[in-house]
This record gives structure tokens, C-alpha cells and sequence, in this order.
């Protein structure tokens, strides 16, 4: 079985560490990282709604009873 044979454990491990190295490096390098809010305007105004600003619950109506 090659899996038992040691010998080129050495150079497989050798040869999967810098592999795996670049692969993380270019994954972390094409990530978008988060960006931070811009800062708010003061100056802004707020828009005054019609809406009132109490909380509504919407029912649904009432399901109709079979009928045999």
C-alpha cells in the first residue's frame, strides 16, 4: 500500500504547506471587507408622514366554516 510508504511524506507535506499557504493568502486577499457607515448629516431634515405612528396589527380574515 503507498499510503504506508514514508518516504515521500516528507516531500508531500513540504510541497502541501506553501500550497496551501498562497491558497488562504488569495482567498483573504479577494474578500470585501465591511465598510464602515458614512457619517450622517445633521444638516439633513427628517420627513414628517401622515402615518400614525402607533403600532396596527393586520388579522386576517376569518376562515369560512365547511359546509357538507
Amino acid at each position: 500500500m503507498p499510503q504506508l510508504d514514508t518516504s515521500t511524506w516528507f516531500t508531500i507535506i513540504m510541497a502541501m504547506l506553501p500550497t496551501l499557504y498562497l491558497i488562504t493568502q488569495l482567498k483573504l486577499l479577494s474578500m470585501n471587507y465591511y465598510q464602515p457607515p458614512l457619517t450622517k448629516n445633521p444638516n439633513l431634515q427628517t420627513h414628517n408622514t401622515c402615518w400614525r405612528p402607533k403600532w396596527t396589527k393586520t388579522y386576517l380574515p376569518h376562515s369560512q366554516p365547511q359546509q357538507s
